[in-house]
């Protein structure tokens, strides 16, 4: 039975690992023991000088002492004192480094209390020397217990440091023996690790070599053109069979594609043609996004419109070539959808159609009928065709317009007409904010007539037209009597409900072509091209009664009536053009009206009427 190689490697490997662990093992624990007995070593050699420090401080206070008691030099008992010190702390240190040994610490101990012995007679000494007892400390000095003391504290440390001499050779012994220990495991693993890497080595290179050769060979003879070579060589190894079996079976499904080779280039063939008639169809899109692009840049830009329309009706001919057509939109109401623009000779009816009129509307999406009876007609068509199609244009999931299309929409032009649509609706969406956001400029927010910028440019082009064509030019100047009444005694709530009415009222009273502008606070202007002062006066007169019968309410409170003085200049060319003397003009009208009692109406500084 055949083996498997990888089970082969895995034993041999272990094997290996093994005898590398055993040997990493015994190393790391000589290694140990050796760090062990250094550190003991070390803690020897620090328990020996401690020993010897404090002898030498012991001698060094003792002569001081005695240099003290002859010279009579305070120097010396400073250092008396220093030293005296050292010796005490070095023999406590002493005790503490030989806590770990019982005799050495019972030895220690009795050289630090024979230190401290020997230094308290020290201290007695310099103390009847500091006190001026020469004599005294002399005489102590001489009894001779003081060296007796001192030899014997010698002895102490000499056999303190035999003893911990001893210790610190038997423990460099014992590193010694545990360094030739590793040194041989050392000699003898390196050469068995080497020799089991050598067994490893061979048993992998026999067990791979021989599959690989037969491999290789059956491989150059596929190479050569033999496609019918295969592996038949016993492979010794699991893998290695599956190895071959596998390299087998690719030559079986090599042999079967190069059976198959002249079908597979037909295939390409016809992918070939497909390919190229996939990239006609994406160069004729192309086209047309450019085109449909240059239309969506000069819809963006459009400012009126009927410059949208004209747009319109340039660029859509050309994206639906032979298709007459309409687009409608909502109007502001959106009860109506009304003709924006029309192409390709289509009539079409200015009024519009109501919105249900459509099934493209209702439905939400496209609506066509290709031949008679084959889908309901729309009542928009008024029947006069068998064939159309009606596109909805949205935008942010809202019907904003419609497409219609007289005529039937292949397949050709589906992508045409879904594009055209997206483009549309989007430049119709952008055209609605742009007039809104112009009406945002030009209206006044809380009377929702027009501000003063508007009317100053408004008055400069009348002006200019009127000096252009000769025709007359009228300016009526007004505001509310006594407004400030009402924003002191209502609140300013009020005051804008007084603005709001009396805006509403003008609004309604004056015709189409005249500009209703707020002036600022309570005041307003209404510019009245084509219009004679005689025949402006009887209206601002009728406005100014009907204002007059006006009670306004506000937050179910009655503010009461409300009356307003009325100025009206006539534009005279010996005048500016900007309007500023025409403006004057009415100004000094509306003052004179003022002046005179309110509520009426005064023409250039000539009262016209007064209220009863």
């Amino acid at each position: 039975m055949v083996g498997s190689l990888s089970r082969r490697i895995v034993v041999l490997c272990s094997l290996l690992c093994l005898l590398t662990a055993l040997l990493a093992g015994l190393l790391l624990q000589m290694s140990s023991q050796m760090h062990g007995n250094l550190a003991w070593v070390t803690h020897s050699s620090q328990v020996l000088k401690t020993a010897n420090r404090s002898l030498s401080h012991l001698r060094v206070a003792e002569s001081g002492q005695r240099g003290f008691t002859l010279t009579r030099d305070p120097a010396f008992a400073r250092s008396v004192e220093v030293e005296i010190a050292g010796a005490k702390r070095e023999a406590s240190d002493l005790v503490h480094l030989t806590a770990d040994n019982p005799a050495q610490n019972m030895r220690a101990k009795q050289i630090s209390a024979l230190v401290s012995e020997r230094a308290n007679i020290l201290e007695e000494t310099v103390r009847l020397a500091r006190s001026g007892d020469f004599a005294g400390a002399q005489a102590s000095t001489a009894t001779g217990q003081g060296r007796d003391l001192m030899e014997l504290v010698g002895v102490r440390i000499d056999d303190f440091v035999n003893e911990e001499r001893m210790l610190a050779k038997s423990r460099f012994d014992a590193v010694e023996r545990r360094l030739k220990l590793i040194r041989w495991l050392v000699l003898a693993g390196t050469p068995l690790t080497m020799i089991a890497l050598a067994l490893v080595a061979i048993v992998l290179i026999r067990g791979i070599r021989q599959p690989v050769e037969a491999m290789m060979t059956v491989m150059g003879q596929l190479g050569a053109g033999d496609r019918a070579a295969r592996v038949t060589a016993r492979m010794n190894s699991r893998e290695f069979e599956r190895l071959a079996n596998g390299y087998n079976a690719m030559a079986d499904e090599l042999q079967a594609a190069v059976a198959d080779q002249i079908d597979s280039q037909e295939r390409l063939r016809v992918a070939n043609l497909e390919l190229s008639q996939n990239a006609a169809v994406l160069r004729e899109r192309g086209e047309v996004i450019e085109l449909l692009g240059g239309m969506a840049h000069r819809m963006q830009a459009a400012r009126t419109d009927e410059e949208l329309a004209s747009i319109i009706r340039v660029f859509v001919p050309r994206v639906l070539h032979d298709i007459p057509g309409a687009l409608y939109a909502h109007n502001n109401s959106r009860n109506l959808l009304v003709p924006v623009a029309a192409w390709g000779g289509l009539a079409v009816d200015p009024s519009g159609f109501a919105p249900e009129q459509c099934w493209a509307l209702r439905r939400g999406q496209s609506h066509f009928v290709v031949e008679p009876g084959s889908d309901i007609v729309c009542a928009h068509t008024a029947d006069e065709t068998h064939h159309y199609h009606c596109e909805p244009l949205l935008a942010g999931g809202e019907v904003i317009g419609v497409l219609y299309l007289k005529g039937v929409i292949g397949s050709e032009n589906r992508f045409r007409l879904a594009v055209l649509t997206e483009n549309i609706a989007s430049a119709l969406v952008n055209h609605r904010l742009q007039r809104g956001l112009r009406e945002q400029t030009i209206r006044d927010p809380l009377t929702g007539l027009f501000n003063r910028r508007y009317m100053e440019e408004t008055l400069a082009l009348e002006i200019a037209r009127a000096s252009r064509s000769g025709s007359p030019l009228a300016l009526v100047m007004c505001d509310v009597d006594h407004f400030k009444r009402f924003n002191d005694e209502f609140g300013h709530d009020a005051g804008d409900a007084v603005l709001q009415t009396v805006a509403a009222e003008l609004r309604s009273r004056f015709r189409d072509g005249d500009v209703i502008c707020r002036f600022g606070g309570e005041e307003f202007i209404v510019i009245a091209p084509d219009t004679a002062v005689s025949v402006l006066m009887a209206r601002v007169e009728e406005i100014r009664q009907a204002v007059s019968e006006i009670t306004v309410q506000q937050g179910g409170r009655t503010l009461g009536s409300i009356t307003m003085s009325f100025g009206i200049a006539s534009w005279d060319p010996g005048m500016d053009r900007e309007g500023t003397m025409l403006l004057k003009v009415a100004d000094t009208a509306l003052y004179e009206a003022k002046r005179a009692g309110r509520n009426r109406v005064v023409t250039e500084a000539k009262p016209l009427s007064l209220s009863a």
